[in-house]
């Protein structure tokens, strides 16, 4: 079959998506579909953000103050994924306003090395999503489950749109070599992702929609601007940011 006319679904293509955005033990048999299966990053986040919010609820069931159940379910959401988005995150920072121009922020994003912009970055994404996450325990275990499960399926959304839009920035890294989706790939990403927010949030997760929509067109502008294109690391920034965004909406 030729590439052009490969079906816009196959079963192969939840297990490709687990086995890239997490560290699932997960035999993935098609990886010559790549891009074509980022339209199931979504169902990725269902699967983290179920297994992420379970944990949060033993926690809570046995008996833990809400700050500690926030604190074991954002542990999950990190370990789940190997804290990739979380490096992206941290080398996004560090490049897009640690560099002087196009070149040298791609220079720092590839170093391996952790500045300042990077370690604030981090330090501020787990305060924000720790909080928010002990302001939805605290308020019901039932809400903190489902809060953490839209959080994670919207945020993981956006990003096949980001990879279908904008031009990869270099010429190697994993989004590069992943590839860039059709167009129909990242409709289909967003109608699931918008499809589970509604069911779980009902029409309150309009708010949660249109929040995480903007908190990625942010990120796709910044990164567009200052280095022209997308890499691994901004498609782990969206994802981070795009999930802050989201919690905070859902308990403002």
């Amino acid at each position: 079959m030729a590439k052009n006319d490969q079906p816009l679904v196959m079963a192969e293509d939840f297990p490709l998506a687990l086995a890239l955005l997490t560290r699932l033990p997960i035999h993935a048999s098609r990886f010559d579909r790549g891009a074509r299966a980022a339209w199931a990053y979504p169902l990725v986040g269902v699967m983290v953000g179920s297994l992420a919010a379970i944990a949060g609820l033993i926690a809570f069931w046995l008996g833990l103050p809400p700050a500690v159940t926030a604190l074991i379910s954002l542990s999950f959401l990190t370990v789940l994924t190997g804290a990739m988005h979380e490096d992206g995150l941290a080398d996004s920072a560090d490049g897009l306003w640690g560099g002087w121009d196009r070149a040298r922020r791609l220079e720092i994003m590839k170093d391996s090395h952790i500045g300042s912009y990077g370690v604030l970055a981090l330090l501020f994404s787990f305060a924000a999503r720790w909080a928010a996450l002990w302001t939805l325990f605290d308020s019901g275990a039932g809400l903190a489950f489902i809060g953490i499960l839209a959080a994670a399926t919207l945020s993981r959304a956006p990003l096949p749109v980001l990879m279908a839009t904008l031009p990869n920035a270099r010429d190697s890294g994993l989004s590069h070599a992943t590839g860039r989706p059709p167009a129909r790939t990242a409709w289909l990403a967003i109608a699931i992702a918008t499809g589970l927010a509604v069911l779980l949030l009902g029409f309150s997760g309009i708010g949660a929609i249109v929040w995480a929509g903007l908190a990625a067109l942010s990120v796709a502008l910044i990164a567009r601007a200052k280095i022209g294109g997308q890499t691994g690391d901004i498609l782990g920034a969206c994802q981070q940011v795009t999930e802050i965004t989201v919690l905070f909406a859902l308990i403002s």
